[in-house]
């Protein structure tokens, strides 16, 4: 899927260097077909570096996908120039008449913040429902998914001894679901975060059902039964060295932050990492496309009435 951006976009310099397939706005209004109009919330501290981990997934598809990236307007990022923000950010003023197919809520580094104390809450709040009448889906990522999980279905998080860090094996647990097509019955996932969610809580909300999950790391990934939105717990989305970074920096800053499971080759942190997860982050998120266009109304005003 040819993703649409602002043609001045800097992320575009480095996904044309890496052949992902791109169209810039003034070439897609000459095409007569609706391209998927997905809403990316980046939560993340690095919204460059998010950019372009998810564009590179999003175009794993011939459908035409439009990305409109979206930020808080109660919280201002620190580690994003305001400059950057105002070009090419929108946030929910900007958008509150516009319809999308889906709304991608990525994770965010206040894990270990009761939800009520994130300093955006209220106002994330306020996203996620507006986006029952305007979004067709939502996929959260990480604390995103956690999130939308507690705000939606009342999933509560907990918190962890230490800080689960690495890539873990995950079971395929839902074999027929469209979204899990092509996966091996087993695939890793990286993981960096110090809550989980418990698989009972999980099971005694309505309608929920988990797709993947590990043996060590709990529930992977989870799907409402009824809308179609997904809440993956960890990043396929990551580059190979994003744990590695990670890790380099909490060393840097005196952290006593353990290896990364299963993650460093014979565990020395100064060999370069392997991207084992990449051809399983490319198949779901093809699969999620997919099976988002085959349900999403040509007619996103449709949604209105959901509400």
């Amino acid at each position: 899927m040819p993703i649409k951006i602002q043609h001045d976009l800097p992320a575009r310099a480095v996904l044309e260097d890496e052949n992902v397939d791109l169209i810039v706005s003034d070439d897609a209004i000459k095409q007569d077909i609706r391209p998927l109009k997905l809403l990316l919330l980046n939560l993340m501290p690095k919204k460059k570096e998010t950019e372009i981990q998810f564009a590179r997934l999003l175009r794993n598809t011939p459908l035409q996908g439009e990305l409109t990236l979206m930020t808080t307007a109660s919280y201002t990022p620190k580690n994003t120039e305001p400059g950057y923000l105002r070009r090419y950010y929108r946030n929910l003023d900007d958008v509150r008449g516009d319809y999308f197919d889906a709304l991608i809520v990525t994770g965010a580094p206040v894990e270990t913040l009761p939800f009520a104390d994130v300093n955006y809450w209220a106002e994330l709040t306020e996203i996620i429902n507006w986006s029952k009448t305007h979004c067709f889906r939502r996929l959260g990522i990480c604390w995103g998914a956690q999130a939308l999980l507690y705000h939606l279905h009342d999933v509560p998080k907990h918190g962890l001894d230490e800080k689960r860090f690495g890539v873990f094996d995950h079971q395929v647990t839902e074999n027929t679901s469209r979204l899990m097509k092509g996966f091996t019955d087993n695939f890793p996932m990286p993981i960096s975060r110090y809550t989980y969610n418990a698989r009972e809580d999980i099971a005694a909300a309505n309608g929920l059902e988990l797709l993947a999950e590990s043996a060590i790391a709990g529930p992977g990934m989870v799907r409402d039964q009824a809308t179609g939105d997904i809440f993956i717990l960890n990043h396929l989305e990551y580059d190979a060295d994003t744990l590695a970074a990670e890790y380099h920096r909490d060393a840097g800053e005196g952290l006593d932050t353990a290896l990364p499971h299963n993650y460093f080759p014979g565990n020395d942190p100064t060999k370069a990492p392997v991207n084992s997860w990449r051809p399983f982050a490319f198949l779901f998120m093809g699969n999620w496309l997919h099976d988002l266009y085959q349900a999403t109304p040509f007619d996103l005003t449709r949604l209105e009435g959901k509400g």
